[in-house]
């Protein structure tokens, strides 16, 4: 979507929790973890494809295993391999990362670079999803917006999205900075050191697994949703 100098893009770095053939070896008994969060993003796709839908924005995807390689952190990361990786040689990881990793970075950067060739500013929404329940602690948030204090425009994006969330569906908790923050390293934070605040606006979108889990009409419901409040905050950022 293009709206007086803004185009929308949407990413999805944990879609599928697919191991290609070449690395099946290494994970051998992992298929509870490749099932589980740790393997991918319960209900992050869907809701990445109708956020594109929606808003009429760029979408990439990605539906390898993040326990092959990690596309949300910057490669010096030691986090890009999972314990099942680094048990398998140099050479295997480095064929994930030249086949995976380096060709999905390249292309959202280009993406962004293209687009900021034909617009003022480009908006990128990343969608993830956060397990209810981690190390025993409960996570209080249904909806999480992650971003940079320092942006101002991240700053006020997620915070009129928050409020649009919170007219749209006043029963959902919608936090800031929670259940991570969103200056941590991945996607989003390398980006944001290539284009200037006011070219570059980054958000990952983190919705409560326990929604996708549910399939129902709840969670259809909280797509259409998501989307059309964040359509109403961008359209507040850009009046007509």
């Amino acid at each position: 979507m293009t709206a007086r100098g803004r185009a929308v893009l949407v990413t999805c770095e944990h879609g599928g929790n697919r191991v290609p053939a070449q690395f099946r070896r290494w994970f051998a008994g992992a298929e509870k973890a490749l099932a589980s969060h740790r393997g991918f993003d319960p209900g992050a796709l869907a809701m990445a494809r109708m956020l594109a839908k929606c808003l009429d924005a760029e979408l990439i995807f990605a539906t390898v295993s993040r326990l092959v390689v990690e596309l949300n952190r910057s490669s010096h990361n030691p986090r890009v391999f999972s314990a099942f990786m680094r048990k398998a040689p140099r050479s295997i990881r480095q064929q994930a990362f030249e086949h995976y990793y380096i060709p999905y970075w390249k292309c959202v950067d280009a993406t962004v670079r293209r687009l900021l060739a034909h617009t003022r500013t480009v908006v990128h929404v990343g969608s993830h999803s956060f397990t209810p329940v981690l190390n025993g602690r409960v996570r209080t948030a249904d909806i999480g917006l992650l971003y940079d204090p320092t942006r101002p425009g991240e700053v006020v994006l997620s915070a009129r999205w928050q409020k649009a969330l919170r007219q749209h569906v006043p029963q959902w908790n919608v936090r800031r900075n929670y259940p991570y923050a969103g200056a941590s390293d991945g996607l989003t934070r390398a980006l944001r050191g290539r284009f200037a605040p006011s070219r570059y606006i980054g958000i990952e979108l983190e919705i409560n697994q326990r929604h996708p889990l549910a399939d129902g009409r709840d969670w259809r419901t909280m797509r259409r949703e998501v989307a059309a409040a964040l359509a109403d905050a961008i359209a507040v950022l850009t009046p007509r």
